[in-house]
């Protein structure tokens, strides 16, 4: 095992004295953009780039990876270094190529129709175990959706992918005051990271992640002025319903954290199949969540966290941020 490690390791680090060829473009954001690159070998690797003014963002993304070098749920670096190119005038680093894009692709190959279940689980455990991993050591993620989660082939026979987080020029590092960040994207917001006097902490991340399975189920944001709210086309199951309560409590404080979650039975669903790729579907009419009701598995849950099952996850009119 530890020396497949080390294979795998190698053939990750980008040789950076052989000259790098460009593939293509994998996509733009606000801060630069994200290139395919090959290397004489043929072997890929990302290439994300940004213009000097966000050289802080990009230092901060990489010093992460660093961080967490062989996480299997944050993204990986290829290389040590940081690079600064002359003509244009920029900065860029490289990181492993996700050959099988984003979350965010994936959810849109549905077409507003909720994945399946146990699929959605499988996921948010995977994106949990990359945000417990950033929290028990003093970080935030703080820009959590599905843009930002990239998809693998799976290295564990019998799963279909892996997911890891990615992007963290947003973050929140240890010791770090809250007040000199940036919000990330407000449809993924929660209230308390609104406004002038925003409370950045790892909350933030678990109402986020909330945000995502809704839209895994199909949910869909829709604007309020400033603010969003986020609906969904049809009821969720008491397992879930209860998942997404834990995650989208107005307070703060009462929201479980990552640790709590990894135990909770939603996210320890068994995935019993691949989803195939959907074809066109109806448009379907936003319902309210349903109350939760009685489950075995959730009464053994809630008893040893010491809260009640039958309680209601916040209607879309109170997920707003």
């Amino acid at each position: 095992m530890e020396k497949m490690m080390i294979r795998d390791r190698e053939a990750l680090n980008v040789d950076e004295s052989s000259n790098l060829t460009f593939v293509s473009l994998l996509g733009r954001g606000g801060f630069g953009s994200v290139s395919l690159m090959r290397d004489s070998n043929f072997r890929l690797y990302a290439e994300k780039s940004s213009p000097l003014d966000f050289l802080r963002n990009l230092e901060k993304e990489h010093r992460i990876m660093l961080r967490f070098r062989n996480h299997p749920r944050i993204v990986q670096t290829a290389s040590p270094n940081l690079h600064i190119g002359t003509n244009p005038e920029r900065c860029f680093i490289y990181m492993e190529f996700a050959s099988k894009g984003t979350l965010q692709k994936m959810i849109s190959e549905f077409r507003g129709r909720p994945m399946p279940e146990s699929v959605i689980g499988h996921a948010a455990l995977m994106i949990l175990q990359g945000i417990e991993a950033l929290h028990s050591h003093g970080y935030v993620h703080c820009d959590i959706k599905p843009d930002n989660v990239l998809v693998f082939p799976s290295k564990t026979v019998g799963e279909p992918w892996d997911l890891k987080l990615a992007d963290f020029g947003l973050s929140k590092e240890p010791c770090q005051d809250s007040r000199s960040l940036y919000g990330g994207t407000k449809q993924y917001m929660p209230p308390e990271s609104c406004g002038p006097n925003r409370v950045i902490g790892p909350a933030v991340d678990i109402w986020s992640l909330g945000c995502v399975v809704l839209q895994m189920f199909g949910g869909c944001p829709e604007r309020m002025g400033d603010c969003y709210t986020w609906r969904l086309p049809k009821r969720v199951s008491p397992m879930a319903s209860d998942f997404l309560r834990r995650c989208l409590d107005l307070q703060p404080s009462r929201r479980a954290t990552a640790a709590e979650l990894l135990n909770h039975p939603f996210v320890k669903q068994r995935v019993m199949s691949v989803p195939p790729r959907p074809t066109m579907l109806p448009c379907l009419s936003p319902l309210m969540f349903a109350s939760v009701a009685r489950n075995n598995g959730m009464e053994g849950y809630s008893a040893r966290q010491g809260r009640p099952v039958m309680m209601m996850v916040p209607r879309p009119k109170n997920l707003i941020c």
